[in-house]
């Protein structure tokens, strides 16, 4: 059994739609970090880093979104989510989680908390105004390379980690959707099933006011 700590559209999304793809039974235990809830002493035992999101499987606890869907991935080859060990483009597949949550990820996270970066507001305007830069040229390469999906024509979780992070771009200047190819994969993915089913189950839309 599985349990997903979560939160609303956060870091969690990724990892929720990813067990919604692979089709084993979970549950959800949702963290209000608008109320501060990952910082109530039960949760920091949990995961010290208060934040979201965590996994348990079977009282194997551990979190960072990227390994929890590497995890998952591999643990359930037949969902076909990653390149099996062994598989010439697992080094890509790889590369791109990596990635997505060491170079994407972080140029947001610049812009959605630039107070973490800089103590005043001045200085926060300007890592704000840099991190603009850097998504830019981050969506301009990922658009090069999607053909319609990270690893060329095969789905994987790569994919759903990617648009997650394109929804978080959506109130933007400009948003992940006006770069043509990324635009065409956020699509693709909103009518899959199991995306569907997740957003259905976090109450939440494309556009709907959450991170």
């Amino acid at each position: 059994m599985y349990k997903l700590y979560w939160d609303v559209g956060k870091a969690s999304l990724a990892p929720h739609a990813l067990l919604e793809e692979i089709g084993v039974p979970y549950e959800l235990v949702r963290i209000d970090t608008d109320k501060g809830e990952q910082h109530q002493p039960w949760y920091l035992k949990i995961n010290p880093n208060a934040r979201v999101p965590t996994l348990d499987h079977d009282g194997r606890i551990f979190s960072e979104t990227a390994a929890i869907m590497l995890y998952l991935a591999d643990l359930h080859p037949d969902a076909k989510l990653a390149p099996l060990l062994g598989d010439p483009s697992r080094a890509i597949y790889l590369q791109w989680m990596v990635y997505l949550t060491n170079t994407a990820q972080e140029a947001l996270m610049c812009w959605f908390h630039a107070n973490y970066y800089a103590p005043d507001v001045s200085s926060q305007a300007a890592v704000k105004e840099m991190s603009l830069r850097r998504i830019d040229a981050i969506l301009h390469k990922i658009n090069s390379v999607l053909s319609p999906y990270l690893m060329g024509h095969r789905f994987t979780a790569a994919d759903l980690f990617l648009v997650m992070l394109c929804r978080w771009t959506r109130n933007l200047e400009r948003p992940a959707t006006d770069y043509q190819n990324i635009g065409t994969l956020v699509q693709i993915v909103n009518e899959r099933p199991a995306w569907k089913r997740m957003m259905l189950a976090e109450r939440i839309t494309w556009a709907s006011n959450t991170i």
